[in-house]
């Protein structure tokens, strides 16, 4: 690199952690050495606020928490919404009736609860653990009386299903809404101002930071809009083709501490640059 980086924005799963949920004393040790040389280190992810408090101590964040996507960004003690952006009404019945249309289970997120209908469903166990909260099951969702909803995600494991929902929500929703897999299994859907590169801009901002001294490193398609509003923008070795190919450099997986070793040879190395 030919120019230091002041601000790290890293996305969470995939990236930041193994692919059991594991931060690594390889992540920890080169999060303190980003603070030691100055430089700020942020996280976004699609996991609920309350899902990223278990990473908030052992990594000594002091920058907003970007969780949904962006949809909510909390204060580093998670005492306040900093920022929230919620999806329209009129969308919420719409896009549950969407994904049951194509046979994906249907999750509701607020800024605070996480509805589900069917607690044996596919992955509801994995996400428990995941984000350490339980959701809540309400049989049915009670849709003229949900209001302040950032996020429905559609869950399935079949691939030629998730992509033609994915296609049919972008089609259907237009630009006031983003459509995108945040897990190959987890199609997240929000409102457009809840996106990474939104995230990327209001950290900015808030900092004070110049976006050409931004890097952000990530694994899935909805952290290519990260990557092309940063200055040096890190794929996983673990993300797909497409993923990479809009990246500026590719490291290797999170299962190999990718993100430490990513952490090393382009960003440390380019401060003395």
């Amino acid at each position: 690199m030919s120019r230091a980086i002041d601000l790290v924005i890293a996305d969470v799963d995939g990236t930041l952690v193994t692919d059991d949920k594991r931060l690594t004393p390889a992540t920890t040790q080169v999060v303190a050495a980003l603070r030691e040389a100055g430089i700020r280190f942020a996280i976004t992810s699609g996991r609920p606020p309350r899902g990223m408090r278990m990473l908030s101590k052992p990594l000594g964040i002091d920058t907003p928490l970007a969780g949904f996507n962006g949809g909510v960004m909390m204060a580093p003690d998670f005492s306040q919404v900093v920022a929230a952006h919620d999806l329209d009404d009129g969308v919420i019945g719409r896009a549950v009736g969407l994904l049951d249309d194509h046979g994906l289970d249907a999750w509701v997120y607020t800024h605070d609860r996480w509805l589900v209908r069917d607690g044996a469903a596919p992955h509801v166990a994995r996400e428990r653990r995941t984000v350490a909260f339980a959701p809540e099951i309400v049989g049915r969702f009670d849709l003229a009386a949900l209001h302040g909803v950032v996020k429905i995600v559609g869950v399935t494991d079949d691939e030629a299903r998730m992509t033609s929902c994915r296609d049919a929500a972008r089609k259907a929703f237009g630009e006031g809404v983003t459509a995108d897999c945040s897990q190959p299994y987890y199609l997240d859907i929000t409102s457009t101002r809840a996106n990474k590169g939104a995230v990327v801009d209001a950290l900015a901002e808030h900092l004070g930071i110049p976006h050409a001294r931004i890097a952000t490193i990530g694994d899935m398609p909805n952290d290519v809009a990260m990557f092309a509003r940063s200055g040096c923008a890190i794929a996983m070795g673990n993300a797909e083709h497409d993923v990479r190919r809009k990246a500026h450099h590719v490291t290797v997986s999170n299962d190999e501490d990718g993100f430490a070793e990513a952490m090393k040879r382009f960003v440390l190395e380019g401060r003395r640059g």
